[in-house]
């Protein structure tokens, strides 16, 4: 699917986005009427919110690395720390599989960790109040249920969680960094034993973290400098890059690199997308954190994703930074404090509250707004997850034109009187 048809997609949704945020909105002001605050408990997504960011480059990089992947002994795949089962891809996975225990192994590495929740020491700028109420989980919980989750599997040797600097302890609480990674490769290389060395292969979403990643092991392994362009935006990385050198190859002078042949070499691959997000919280989730590019899903909707996390977690993390008096549901007074505290301002001293929601959603990325996950990550939201992946590939047309069958049969079934069963379906 190209990015002109995703454009189009997107245009055409902003409209409905945009009055389900002010639907929401007016909803705030009920909820706050009785004195007491009551954040919202679910996020009402529109279902019009754009469910696709598969480009063409994302396409036509999946079958190059379908060609190539006979040569590679390695995938390090890369995921979100924030949105550990969102940034996930099924398809990926199908695509680059191992057809035997042996044939190629994989390493899953969490990045960004720092950026997502405490594993349980909090300080005076970290929110306590969603953790402590049960609302939203710790690191080290997240962790240990990722571990358990990826430890049964054959082709996976290694699950890393590594933060955002080089080092991967740039919060003091990152299980991993840089150098066990690379003692984590080296095993796999020297598993595989070949005089020529090991190909990688390093995959993910867009914008999770694998130019950065590949930079990093290149620094902490040879000493030398970045080889990859990275940048905080999607689609930086266009095409599969040529092998670079990460690990050196055997030396008569170093023991311990027996095994590696001439070293362990890894390729750069461009971010590649899920073709259809069924859910459109998972989309939120997705542009939230950078996998989808800015201005697909309209700044205010995102902003206001945000907002509704914020006041789960705790609201004294936006009350106190733009002096506004009191929580609020309603993602325009919301903005309309961030962009007075901001100075987001149209011609003429106008708040400029598409501005102020750009602003707001940066300033939640790096850190800035609190720290947490998007998502719950337990036993039973991983196994749906495992029961989702299963579901064939569908492209972003043949999902719409069962929606629209769907609500054909809902509405008919409405007008006869019948009941849908939980869930909607029919079949």
């Amino acid at each position: 699917m190209s990015g002109t048809i995703t454009g189009k997609v997107a245009a055409g949704a902003t409209a409905a986005v945009t009055s389900a945020v002010e639907n929401v909105a007016r909803t705030a002001t009920t909820l706050t009427a009785g004195g007491g605050f009551a954040p919202r408990e679910v996020y009402e997504s529109s279902t019009q919110i754009t469910r696709s960011y598969y480009l063409g480059h994302h396409a036509s990089a999946l079958n190059k690395m379908r060609q190539t992947i006979s040569n590679v002994g390695l995938i390090i795949e890369c995921r979100d720390f924030r949105v550990p089962i969102c940034s996930w891809n099924p398809l990926l996975e199908r695509s680059l599989a191992a057809s035997a225990a042996g044939e190629r192994s994989r390493i899953i590495v969490y990045t960004k960790h720092d950026l997502g929740p405490p594993s349980g020491n909090f300080s005076k700028e970290t929110s306590i109040e969603g953790y402590t109420n049960g609302r939203y989980q710790s690191g080290k919980d997240i962790v240990k249920t990722l571990k358990k989750f990826h430890k049964n599997s054959y082709t996976t040797k290694d699950v890393m969680f590594l933060g955002t600097s080089a080092g991967a302890r740039s919060r003091n609480d990152a299980p991993n960094n840089d150098k066990h990674l690379l003692e984590s490769i080296k095993r796999v290389a020297r598993e595989a034993d070949s005089l020529t060395g090991m190909r990688a292969m390093v995959v993910g979403m867009p914008n999770s973290g694998k130019s950065t990643l590949l930079n990093r092991l290149r620094a902490k392994g040879m000493g030398l400098p970045k080889a990859a362009q990275t940048g905080a935006t999607p689609g930086v990385t266009r095409k599969i890059g040529t092998p670079v050198r990460i690990i050196a190859g055997e030396s008569a002078d170093d023991p311990s690199s027996a095994g590696l042949g001439e070293g362990v070499f890894i390729m750069d691959t461009p971010g590649v997308f899920i073709p259809y997000v069924s859910d459109p919280e998972d989309m939120l989730r997705l542009a939230l954190v950078g996998c989808v590019k800015d201005g697909v899903i309209p700044s205010v909707t995102v902003a206001d994703y945000l907002l509704y996390h914020l006041n789960l977690v705790d609201p004294k993390l936006y009350t106190r930074k733009f002096d506004l008096g009191k929580p609020t549901n309603d993602v325009h007074e919301f903005l309309r404090a961030v962009a007075t505290r901001t100075g987001k301002l149209r011609k003429g001293s106008e708040l400029n509250l598409e501005n102020a929601a750009d602003w707001v959603v940066q300033a939640w990325r790096r850190g800035d707004l609190g720290r947490f996950a998007l998502e719950r990550v337990t036993e039973e939201t991983l196994a749906q997850a495992v029961e989702k992946a299963r579901e064939p590939t569908v492209s972003i047309s043949q999902a719409r034109k069962r929606e629209k069958e769907q609500r054909k049969v809902t509405q008919q079934m409405k007008w006869a009187g019948v009941t849908a069963p939980p869930g909607g379906s029919v079949a």
